[in-house]
C-alpha cells in the first residue's frame, strides 16, 4: 500500500492540549479498545495487519515533543511493535523525552487490544484505527474465506480528512462564550488501589433486552443507563453528602452535529446533575431529569457554544505567548478545580459495525478509559452490550449496584474482571479475566 505523505509536524488539537499536563496517578489519559475473536491471535499476522493499518493512518505515526509554547506532534518512521499483553489496563504510554509512538497494540488469547494516548484521538478516532487493524488481520488470517474479493470496510476517509483539526475548522470567534457556574458535586471517597492501578470490570447483556427495559420507561438506552448509574452512585452517598448533587459528564461525538471524518479528537461534553435532597430519587424521576437535560443540551447551537468556549482559551493572545511550563501549571490547577464539579463520567461509544462477512469470526468489542475516579464506558457489537467500568478504588459497590439493578429488571448480565477485588459473575459462567494480569 502506498503511504500518503504527511506534514513533518502538527499542533495538538484543541481538546488534546489539556491531556499531557493533566496526567495524574491512575488517570494516564489512555483508553483501550479491544476486539475479541473466536480463534487465538496469530502474532505474526497481527504484526502485518498493524503495520498495514498504520500506513493508512499517518497521523497516528507521530511522537510528541515539547515546544516553547505548546506540545507538538512530529512525524516519525517508527512502526508499531505488536506484543503479548503484559501491562495493566490503560497503563501510561507517554514518557517525557522518550521517542516512542503514542499508542500500543497488544494481544492476549483471542483478544486484540489498542491503547491510545488521548492526545492522538478520541474514542471514535481510535475505534476507526482498531477496526482497520482487525479488518486487515482477518483478511490476512483467513485468505481462504475471501480470496481476491475481500469485503469492504466502511472507512474510506482520505488521509487529509482523517488528520483534519475539526476544532479549528469550526471555531467561530463570533459565537458567544458560555459562562460556567461552578458547583461542588458528590465525590466518592474510598480506599484507592496500590501503585495507581485501575480495576476494570465489564458486564455483558443483550442490547435488545436493555433497550426493551429503557422503552418501558419511554426513554433511550443511553438515558436509561445514565439514570441507572446515578441511582447506583446514590446508594453509596453518606447522609451528610446528600445535599451535593450527583453530576455526570457525558462526552459527545461532535461528528454527529458538524460534518467531519477526522480521526483526531473532536468531542464535546454535556453535564447532567441530580440532587437527591430536592427530588424524589425514584427511577422515573431521575430518567425525567436526564432526558430533559439531554434534549436541552444536545443541540448543534448549544454544542457550538461549548466548543467555542473551550477553543477561546487557545486563541487568547496572552495564553499564546505564555511559556509551556506556565501553561502546564495553569491547566493542572484548572483540572483540579474542574473535577470538584464532577461525580463521574459515562461514555457511550455506540454500535460497532464490521463487514457481515466477518460474522462468526468476531465475538465482541470492549472499551475502557483511565480515570482517577470511576467511569462507565459503553459499546455494542451485534446484540451484545458491553458496559466497562474503570475505577481507581478497591471497593466495587457502585459496580455491583449497577449490575444488580439490571438483573432485578430481568436482564441477564455476565460480569468479568481484571482483578481479584471483583465480584462473582451475576449471571452466566464467563469468569475469564479481561486483562493478562490474572488470566490463566
Amino acid at each position: 500500500m502506498r503511504r500518503e505523505s504527511s506534514a513533518p509536524w502538527s499542533r495538538l488539537d484543541n481538546a488534546a492540549k489539556i491531556f499531557p499536563s493533566t496526567v495524574e496517578g491512575a488517570d494516564t489519559r489512555v483508553f483501550r479498545f479491544s476486539c475479541e475473536l473466536t480463534d487465538d491471535i496469530d502474532p505474526y499476522v497481527l504484526q502485518m495487519a498493524a503495520e498495514n493499518a498504520a500506513a493508512s493512518y499517518p497521523n497516528f505515526n507521530v511522537i510528541m515533543k515539547k515546544g516553547l509554547f505548546w506540545y507538538y506532534l512530529e512525524s516519525c518512521d517508527l512502526k508499531p511493535q505488536v506484543s503479548e499483553e503484559s501491562l495493566p489496563v490503560c497503563a501510561a504510554i507517554y514518557e517525557d523525552d522518550v521517542r516512542s509512538l503514542l499508542y500500543r497494540i497488544t494481544y492476549y488469547g483471542k483478544r486484540i487490544n489498542l491503547e491510545v494516548f488521548h492526545v492522538l484521538a478520541d474514542g471514535t478516532g481510535a475505534l476507526m484505527f482498531l477496526k482497520t487493524i482487525v479488518y486487515r488481520y482477518i483478511i490476512y488470517r483467513y485468505p481462504e474465506l475471501f480470496g481476491d474479493c475481500p469485503p469492504v470496510l466502511d472507512e474510506d476517509a482520505s488521509f487529509s480528512q482523517k488528520s483534519d483539526d475539526s476544532f479549528q475548522k469550526y471555531y467561530d470567534k463570533s459565537v458567544k462564550k458560555r459562562s460556567v457556574k461552578m458547583i461542588k458535586a458528590f465525590r466518592l471517597k474510598s480506599e484507592r488501589l496500590e501503585n495507581n492501578k485501575l480495576l476494570a470490570i465489564e458486564g455483558f447483556a443483550s442490547v435488545k433486552s436493555v433497550i426493551a427495559a429503557a422503552h418501558k420507561y419511554e426513554t433511550s438506552l443511553t438515558v436509561f443507563l445514565t439514570a441507572l448509574y446515578i441511582k447506583a452512585l446514590s446508594m453509596e452517598m453518606p447522609l451528610q453528602s446528600r445535599n451535593r448533587p450527583i453530576v455526570i459528564n457525558i462526552p459527545v461525538n461532535l461528528r454527529r452535529y458538524f460534518p467531519s471524518e477526522t480521526a483526531k479528537n473532536f468531542f464535546g461534553m454535556i453535564s447532567v446533575q441530580y440532587n437527591f435532597t430536592e427530588r424524589s430519587g425514584e427511577m422515573e424521576d431521575i430518567i425525567a431529569v436526564v432526558n430533559e437535560e439531554f434534549k436541552k443540551q444536545l443541540t448543534k447551537d448549544n454544542l457550538a457554544i461549548r466548543m467555542n468556549s473551550l477553543a477561546a482559551l487557545e486563541h487568547n493572545p496572552f495564553v499564546k505567548i505564555a511559556p509551556l511550563p506556565f501553561k502546564n501549571e495553569v491547566l493542572r490547577i484548572a483540572r483540579k478545580i474542574g473535577v470538584k464539579g464532577e461525580t463521574s463520567v459515562i461514555s457511550n461509544v455506540g454500535k460497532v459495525d464490521m463487514p457481515k462477512e466477518f460474522d462468526g469470526l468476531i465475538k465482541r468489542f470492549s472499551v475502557f478509559v483511565s480515570t482517577q475516579n470511576i467511569q462507565l464506558n459503553i459499546c455494542s457489537y451485534k446484540d451484545e452490550l458491553q458496559m466497562g467500568f474503570t475505577s481507581s478504588y478497591a471497593a466495587t459497590d457502585v459496580q455491583r449496584n449497577f449490575f444488580r439493578a439490571l438483573t432485578e429488571l430481568g436482564i441477564d448480565v455476565t460480569v468479568r474482571s481484571n482483578d481479584s477485588y471483583a465480584e462473582k459473575p451475576l449471571e452466566g459462567d464467563d469468569t475469564s479475566c479481561s486483562s493478562a494480569e490474572n488470566a490463566e
